[in-house]
């Protein structure tokens, strides 16, 4: 990545340690690794439900009468058809086309509000904020004013019910409103981390451990748990969602990183980094492509470890996990395009890596 991020950590980072959670850093935020064991964690995710810590989130509020004209004209989605109490993902790019950030952007009632990486807080929203010009817009860093987390799996729906007597069926995939739990108004958000049923909650930081407590009695009233990063990981690459800044970021371009359509309308007309993803497109390929990979080994490999065919790099691994559905090594990486076919098989120390999908799957989609 062009740019390092900057360490934050959790603000339930006491809740965790009290917990006897062990924590470790994740793309420049430190949040819990596990609670009680992976294997458990991943388990209950599948089975019941689970409660994970998402505050690698920074968020800023964006309002006044040309909002929506602004965030428009610098983004990858159409925000002028974004309907109140629903949200989108989106990328904001540079002119060269390279991915800055992933944003999930929601419309309410008066202004909108955009979710990116914590770790790149800084210069997301300067990057954000040099746009602005003449426009009547109000861009506001509101990050230390939330916390977030969420809840997923078969019986996500039950601590929805229970907390707030809506029904979580009833929502589509980034649809929000605003409710009320352990006395503090919160917006609750449809939203699948892994593919499962699931929900994510903005809360008032003030009110961020009180509600990590009682959800979590919740979740263990459905006999869930607590789960850390290590299970989520697993999770989400068995199901082919790619995370920021691990799997995309400023060295790759939509098309590579296999986003461009959950991330990008085609239709909406010019925004930043447009010209290059529609000569992209035009082009109908790119010389390497993001892919999920299964390893010939339980260990997953590092991050950054070459993929070879022979005697040459043809990629190289974005992230990994141990798949307890598979039984071996999971991933995600680039491969060049003569490699990146399903069923192809690469290289690396330690044993090989197949090509088992290209998924254009995102998270929240």
């Amino acid at each position: 990545m062009g740019s390092s991020p900057v360490i934050v950590e959790t603000p339930l980072i006491d809740q965790h340690r009290a917990a006897g959670a062990t924590l470790a850093e994740f793309a420049g935020v430190v949040l819990p690794e596990k609670f009680s064991g992976e294997r458990g964690e991943y388990r209950v995710a599948r089975e019941s439900v689970a409660l994970f810590d998402t505050n690698w989130r920074a968020i800023f509020s964006v309002s006044g009468r040309d909002a929506v004209r602004y965030l428009h004209a610098i983004t990858s989605n159409n925000i002028r058809e974004l309907a109140e109490n629903n949200g989108q993902l989106a990328l904001l790019l540079n002119p060269q086309g390279h991915i800055l950030a992933e944003l999930e952007i929601y419309a309410l009632k008066e202004k909108l509000l955009v979710l990116a990486h914590a770790a790149f807080r800084e210069r997301t929203f300067a990057t954000l904020k040099k746009y602005i010009l003449g426009s009547q817009v109000q861009l506001v860093d509101v990050s230390a004013d939330f916390a977030t987390m969420a809840f997923e799996g078969p019986q996500a729906h039950a601590i929805v019910a229970e907390a707030t007597g809506l029904a979580l069926d009833g929502f589509s995939q980034l649809a929000s409103t605003e409710v009320a739990l352990c006395g503090a108004p919160c917006r609750l958000i449809g939203r699948s981390h892994f593919r499962e049923v699931g929900a994510e909650i903005i809360a008032p930081r003030q009110h961020a451990a009180a509600l990590w407590e009682h959800l979590r009695a919740s979740v263990h009233a459905q006999h869930g748990l607590p789960t850390g990063m290590k299970a989520l990981n697993a999770l989400r690459i068995e199901a082919g969602i790619p995370w920021f800044p691990v799997d995309f970021n400023d060295t790759t371009i939509p098309h590579e990183a296999v986003v461009e359509s959950t991330h990008i309308s085609f239709t909406k007309g010019c925004y930043t980094g447009q010209e290059i993803v529609e000569r992209v497109r035009s082009r109908g390929h790119v010389n390497r492509k993001r892919v999920n990979l299964k390893f010939s080994f339980a260990e997953p490999p590092a991050p950054g470890t070459k993929l070879r065919a022979g005697a040459v790099d043809v990629g190289y691994v974005s992230s990994s996990a141990f798949s307890p559905s598979q039984n071996t090594s999971i991933g995600m990486g680039y491969l060049r395009r003569e490699h990146n076919t399903i069923g192809s098989i690469v290289e690396l120390d330690g044993g090989t890596a197949e090509v088992i999908g290209v998924r254009t799957t995102a998270a929240g989609s």
